[in-house]
This record gives C-alpha cells, structure tokens and sequence, in this order.
C-alpha cells in the first residue's frame, strides 16, 4: 500500500500489488488466473509460442506490465531476441493494418454508401484504392506488412497464428478473415487457431487486470 503520494505511474513494483485484489473479489481473481495458466499453457501450441503471441498481443494493448511478465516468460521458454522482435513487427503490421484495413470503411462514408451493411468481405477489396490515392505510402505499407508477415526466425505458420491472435485483439474482422484464412494455408489447425485465440483473450482481459494495480495506488492517494 502507498503512503504516500507519487508522480511514477509505471513501476516493476507495483505489480506486485495485483495479489491484493484476492482479497477483494476472491472468486473473480481465482476463475481468472485459472484460465490465463490454462490458456498459456502447453497445447497444440508450444508455451515458447504462445508466450510469443503474448509478446505481440501485450504491444497492441500497450501494458508495460505484460510486456516485462511475458518477455521474460518467452526468454525462459528459449526464444531468442530475433524471435521476440519478429513477434512485434507481426504484431505493428497487424496493429497498423488494421487501421489501413477500416480505411475501405471511410472509402464508403465518404462515397455515401447507402448499403445498411458495414462490413462486407467484400468491402476489403477497396483496399487497393489507397495506391491510386496515396500510392507511395501504401506501396511503403504493403512492403513492410509483407516483410513482418515472411518466414524469419519464426516460420510463416507461426506468424499467421500470431497474426491471428493479434487481429483478434484489435478487432479488425477484415484482418481476421485474411489471417484465419492464410493461417489454415499455411498448415494450422483450427485447434491451434483455437489456443492463439485464447491467448489473445487472456492477454486482453489480463492488460485490465494488470492495469488494477494503478486503481489501487490511486485509491490509497485519493
């Protein structure tokens, strides 16, 4: 518990309050770390894998907390620093894709679409109206989304898994039709689509959870 006040809202300390919350809601704090062990743990996919995906997950939803717990866990489970920065730019191409990817959105706002339906598979195929509007820019997009998407360290299978995981977390219904699709072409299965999903939730739900122990140290400030 703080004593006092502090102008740090970022600090390796402070997640070490996140045990209090037992205390406060017992079964919620319980059925929680049940799933987040269950969904981190070994299965179709390897722990070095899923800890990976936790890795670009935890960079889409920006938890500094996440990002230390599960550099650390991926590192102990043998993946290599090249690994690790193979996941992010999966994870920035997917981040910053899935902004690209609503741009056929805007592209029908500002036409005055009158169809009832958002979203329409095939609406993403406006997408290649950007290189006629922006050409030099998408051209720099769609190389650097090709290059962090390409076998590396990590295989292309691997990539579409964290692919996946990540469109999951950014919502980006485009970005999970395209990455389900080239996940299954490049030889997942859907239980392991299943298990990077699951992942991506937990590490969704655990950014939130993470992020409790600021709420703590406000409430003893307040």
């Amino acid at each position: 518990m703080l004593t006092t006040k502090t102008d740090s809202l970022y600090k390796k300390s402070y997640f070490s309050r996140i045990t209090e919350l037992k205390e406060y809601a017992p079964e919620a704090f319980q059925s929680f770390f049940a799933f987040n062990t269950e969904a981190l743990a070994e299965g179709k996919l390897s722990v070095k894998l899923k800890e990976l995906i936790a890795v670009a997950v935890a960079h889409i939803t920006g938890c500094p907390y996440c990002i230390e717990l599960h550099v650390g866990n991926a590192k102990k489970n043998e993946a290599d620093k090249e690994e690790v920065a193979e996941a992010i730019f999966v994870a920035t191409a997917l981040k910053a894709g899935s902004a690209a990817a609503h741009g056929v959105n805007a592209l029908n706002a500002f036409d005055g679409e009158s169809d009832e339906e958002l979203y329409k598979a095939s609406y993403f195929n406006r997408l290649k109206e950007f290189g006629d509007l922006n050409g030099d820019t998408f051209k720099a997009f769609a190389a650097f989304d090709h290059k962090a998407l390409k076998a590396g360290k990590l295989t292309v299978k691997e990539k579409e898994l964290i692919a996946v995981a990540s469109a999951h977390t950014t919502g980006c219904a485009y970005c999970i039709n395209l990455h389900t699709k080239n996940a299954k072409k490049a030889g997942a299965s859907l239980e392991e689509i299943t298990e990077a999903i699951f992942v991506a939730v937990a590490l969704k739900a655990g950014s939130a959870i993470a992020h409790s122990v600021n709420a703590l140290n406000a409430y003893d400030e307040a």
